[in-house]
């Protein structure tokens, strides 16, 4: 496996150094100090552009003095190597399951579990496509439950009036927290889809497939859409009241259900002893990073959700209150809030 490293400098811009990460199969960040402990981050596809933005301006304000490696294995398979002791942070774009639960503790890994920002996953088509304007639900159903598979592949199958036009679709591959969430609210089981569709693990090759093929349709982070949107059209979601697109506003309000989310960082306990770590993740879910976070096309939770994410990681609160076999309900405030 090919392994790139690079010295940190400021870049002209993050979507270059993006699109040079993005023709890796692993990525290695940011060397600086000779001889300094790695820290070792892999996981979700998604989170990895704030990860990558954080690692960065972090190195730059401190002046250089810690070297992290990030790769790119989405979430299911970060979380393989994450509970394995291979690695020390896990980025995420669901919860953990109960299995992985199981397989940390049976490895011994204990981790603190730290959501970062919101995301929505958008539905985007190639941007000829003047008639796919909303989509319910349902109609996602249609295109990617199961039994779909060899039988819905035209337009005209999923809405009466639509074109008599091929359907062709992209989605994230199996190992992806992103495949994981969409499967579970568009067809009411995680990983239950349709096989004979085009996946990847890497969002940048969604979008240009999708980009480049008038009769796709795809999903993937809205970070992703904001990035590429010259290129692509975000498609409105009617999760039962009315057509609403993807924004920071409404993905923040929860108007754009059912499709947001929180993503997270998971982080073990032994490498929370580290002081590198202990300073590198204070940093990342600060509220001061809010800019940062929509500059990149996330969305921030309020200061309060910061604060409360920030107290917890500072005093090494392990285990699971989103995920896992006790997966709790409520917005994400609550939910810290009731497990201070």
């Amino acid at each position: 496996m090919k392994t790139r490293n690079w010295i940190l400098r400021r870049s002209p811009g993050r979507k270059a150094w993006r699109a040079a990460f993005f023709c890796a199969a692993v990525f290695a960040v940011f060397i600086v100090a000779c001889g300094a402990e790695t820290t070792d981050i892999d996981g979700s596809s998604t989170v990895f552009p704030i990860t990558e933005a954080m690692v960065e301006e972090w190195s730059i304000a401190i002046g250089g003095s810690a070297r992290l490696v990030i790769g790119i294995s989405g979430t299911g398979g970060g979380f393989k190597k994450f509970c394995n002791g291979e690695t020390d942070i896990n980025d995420a774009s669901r919860p953990i399951k109960p299995s992985e639960e199981e397989q940390c503790a049976e490895a011994g890994v204990e981790f603190i579990e730290l959501p970062v920002a919101i995301d929505g996953l958008t539905v985007a088509v190639h941007p000829d496509n003047g008639f796919a304007q909303c989509l319910t639900i349902d109609e996602l159903h249609t295109m990617w439950a199961p039994e779909a598979e060899g039988e819905i592949d035209r337009w005209s199958q999923v809405r009466p009036g639509w074109p008599d036009e091929r359907l062709r679709l992209y989605g994230p591959g199996v190992d992806s927290g992103t495949f994981d969430y969409f499967t579970e609210t568009v067809n009411g089981e995680a990983q239950a889809s349709r096989g004979d569709f085009t996946s990847s693990e890497r969002d940048n090759v969604l979008v240009q497939g999708i980009a480049g093929d008038r009769g796709s349709l795809g999903y993937f982070g809205y970070s992703f859409f904001v990035e590429n949107k010259d290129i692509l059209k975000a498609v409105a979601i009617d999760g039962g009241n009315g057509c609403v697109f993807p924004t920071g506003e409404t993905i923040n309000n929860g108007t754009y259900a059912p499709l947001s989310r929180p993503l997270f960082i998971y982080v073990s306990k032994e490498a929370w002893r580290q002081q590198v770590v202990k300073d590198f993740v204070s940093y990342y879910v600060s509220y001061d990073r809010a800019g940062l976070l929509m500059e990149l096309g996330f969305v921030p939770f309020p200061k309060t959700v910061h604060d409360l994410v920030l107290d917890r990681f500072e005093r090494g609160l392990t285990g699971t209150i989103f995920g896992g076999k006790s997966r709790r309900r409520g917005t994400v405030e609550d939910i810290l809030i009731a497990n201070q």
